[in-house]
Parts: structure tokens; sequence; C-alpha cells
């Protein structure tokens, strides 16, 4: 893949890339309008979409940072999008152009003081990975693999401006209006700015990885701060597939289960016991070693979950509660989803729809078991999906619902289902992470 030698910094250029796109975009929509006169208005859309895909990626991989971040986000929830800007938007999570390697090597002095090869024995200038807010090197020292995570420049700086950029499109895409749609802007804002704090990242990776050490079938990596700063994380080589390439080729069925287990044991064991978690559940955060491990490999986005948002949250996996008018209602409104100056149509409405939502999403976590090659289970979730996408009831009301800590609790859950669902992992056992914890106690 070519490689960049600049990146653009500043606001104003950073501006000038998004509205240049923007003017692209315009000019696919004209030909939009002329080729619907000609052909079928499915195909011709289809098109469009992924004339549109094609040229914004393009912007935002030479951007990088919290715009092309964004973009990874929305990838995840193959219901937002249309399937073209899904499939482009998707390569962001580790598959852009890195850095060239002068640029490397003057961003590692920027960040660290010393040019890489006077801090390691070896250092390849030459990337083996990058995503939308660092790229990868590989390193040695005494002997020990290295892997040297650099943070692009500028990308710090850039997040409050990016998500300004992007704010009127996400607004439109999410049907979110009003004066109150601010606590989630800022949510994200938050959330991107920790991921651009690596001492944090490093802080938040040895918490996790020493605290879920005892779980079955999942390794991780040591960390090093002595060769770490706020712009560059130095970690344990690990060697591995990644998981989207292991799905696409895997024909071994207990593997499967093996690491599917150990994947949902890792997520549970977080969200209920450490109150935490990695709630950036792609692909490319995972690898399959040799010895039929699950590797994990990034800890840049943790939610915390507060006690009382985790209470409500979970309170409404549950038939009583859904089938309980007064406590649903009552949930409901602790978890902002319905509001106080909603009127009776707007209540019936939010009530209804989440409980149709919350029947379909809590299905995982009723049983002892979930086998998640269960098709029917997620062609559902796409469906419902697409019908509430295309409500025109909804577009017409307030789309501003939940707590500001859905965001990224929704995220990790319906990440990790699809993770799940590729796994094709059968019969997971939902609640075994219960005795891995009382396991360690006693240990």
């Amino acid at each position: 893949m070519e490689s960049i030698d600049s990146i653009p910094t500043s606001k104003i250029r950073r501006a000038g890339k998004i509205v240049s796109t923007g003017a692209k975009v315009g000019l696919n929509y004209a030909k939009f309008y002329k080729d619907r006169l000609l052909i079928p208005e499915d195909e011709a859309r289809e098109r469009l979409n992924e004339n549109n895909a094609d040229d914004i990626y393009d912007t935002l991989k030479n951007l990088k940072g919290s715009a092309l971040k964004v973009a990874q986000m929305l990838s995840m929830d193959k219901n937002v999008l249309p399937r073209a800007y899904v499939d482009k938007f998707s390569l962001s999570q580790f598959s852009v152009p890195p850095l060239s390697p002068a640029l490397v090597v003057k961003t590692f002095r920027n960040y660290f003081g010393k040019s890489p090869n006077e801090l390691y024995d070896t250092f390849s200038s030459e990337a083996v990975n990058a995503a939308s807010i660092g790229q990868v090197h590989k390193a040695t020292l005494n002997g020990k693999d290295l892997a040297v995570k650099i943070q692009y420049p500028g990308v710090a700086k850039s997040v409050s401006s990016d998500l300004a950029l992007i704010k009127p499109v996400a607004m439109r895409m999410l049907n979110i209006k009003g004066k109150d749609s601010e606590q989630y802007f800022q949510e994200v804002h938050d959330k991107l700015m920790e991921e651009t704090d690596y001492l944090l990242e490093l802080e938040q990776s040895r918490k996790i990885a020493d605290a879920c050490s005892h779980l079955d079938n999942i390794h991780f990596p040591n960390y090093y701060p002595e060769y770490s700063s706020d712009r560059v994380i130095t970690m344990d080589w690990l060697e591995g597939m990644h998981l989207s390439e292991f799905t696409k080729n895997n024909q071994d069925q207990p593997l499967a289960d093996e690491l599917g287990q150990a994947l949902w044991d890792f997520y549970m064991y977080q969200i209920h016991v450490l109150r935490m978690v990695q709630a950036d559940p792609h692909p490319g955060n995972f690898l399959v070693s040799e010895n039929r491990k699950l590797q994990a490999l990034d800890f840049g986005c943790i939610k915390h979950i507060p006690d009382d948002f985790y209470s409500h949250y979970f309170e409404l996996a549950s038939d009583d509660v859904l089938n309980d008018e007064h406590r649903l209602v009552g949930l409901l409104y602790k978890l902002e989803i319905i509001k106080e100056n909603d009127s009776r149509k707007e209540r019936e409405f939010f009530t209804e729809m989440f409980r149709n939502l919350l029947s379909l999403f809590i299905r995982p976590l009723k049983g002892d078991s979930f086998d998640f090659t269960d098709r029917t289970f997620f062609d559902e979730i796409k469906t419902l999906g697409e019908t509430l996408s295309s409500s025109a009831e909804l577009k017409k009301l307030n789309g501003n619902r939940g707590s500001k800590h859905f965001i990224y609790m929704n995220r990790t859950f319906f990440g990790l289902y699809h993770l799940m669902f590729d796994l094709k992992a059968r019969n997971v056992e939902i609640n075994r992470f219960a005795g891995k914890k009382e396991a360690k106690l006693r240990a």
C-alpha cells in the first residue's frame, strides 16, 4: 500500500479537504439523477452509494484521526449505513495508507525526543498495520520482538474541529436534533480524546490484562512504560491471524466454539465484574494464535460503566420487566428514553419501539447458552434496523433518546454479537464468567 508523506493538521486545511469532498458528492448526485432516467432507481442508487463511499473514504483515510474513527464506528453497525459505506469504511479498522518511513522517524523523534534506532536494537520504519489514530511497527530489544504503536501527527489537536465538521452529517444520518443533542457528541468527543492519550491507554491496558489474565483461551501482551509516552506505546509483538481472516477460512468448528466462548467471557467479565469494557469490538483488535488462543491487542477505547446506569440497563434484560408496563416505563424514564415533556403519542411510540428492540437484544442473555450460528436472530436484527431507519414516524419525532452511556454500551454489544456470528460460535455459556470470578477470588 502506498504511504503518505504528510497529514493535514490545521483546521483550515482539514476543512478544505472535507469541502472538496462535498463537491465531489454533489457531482455524484447530479450523475445519479441522470442515471435513474436510464437505469432502474435501485441500481442508480447503489452506484451513487458506491461513488460517495469511495470519495468520502479516500478523503478520510488521508486525514486520519477522529473523522476516520467515526466512520469506523458507523461501519460496525451494519444497519445504519448502506452496504457500500459499511464495506468501504470498515477498511479503517486495520487497512489505511501508512506514514512514509521518513515521516515515521520525524514523528517519533517529535514525540519521544529520540529516533527509534536510538531506543530499540532494530526498528522497521515500514508500518505493519495502520488504522485511524495510529500505526504499528515491529522492533526488537534485548532479543525480544516488540510492537510499537505511533500516533499520527496532529490527531489529538484536531478532535474537536473534526467532530464539528462531521456533526451535521451525523445528525442527519442518526436523526439527532434539538438542544439536548450536545451530550451525545460530547461523549464521543471525550472518548476520542481519551483514545489519543497513550499513557491512559497504557494504564488501562495493563489493568484489564491483569484482571482478565485468569480467563481461559485469551492472551494479552506485556506493556513497557519505559519505552512509551503519551503518543507512543511499546508492547510485546504477538504472532497470529487477524480474526477477520480466521473467520473467512476456518474449518475447525470446535476451535471456533472455544474462541467464541473466550471472547464472550472476556466481555462479560469486563462488563459485570470490572464495570469497564473495551468498547471497540472489531476484528482488527484480535488475533488467533497458533496455540489456539484469542489475543487482545488494543485497549484505547474503554467505557467506564456508572453503577446506576449498569443496574437500570441490565434490569431491562428481563421478560418480567418487558411484560410489566409500569416497571418498563419507569426504567425508560430513568434511562432518558422517555422524557417528562413527551406527548402521550411519543411515550406510547417509544415504549413500544424499545420493547421490540429489547426483546430482540436480550435474547442471547436470557438462557444458559446461546447458539450464535442462529441466522434467524441476526436476520431479525437486520430487519428491525431497516424498519427503524426507514420509519417515517420516527423521523418526525425527536430522535435524541437514551442516556449518553448507550452510545458505547450498545456499540459494544452489537459489535460483540457480530463478532460471535462471524466466528459461528455454538452453545456459548452465557454466565460462565461468573464461575471464573469466584475461582479468581478463591485464588
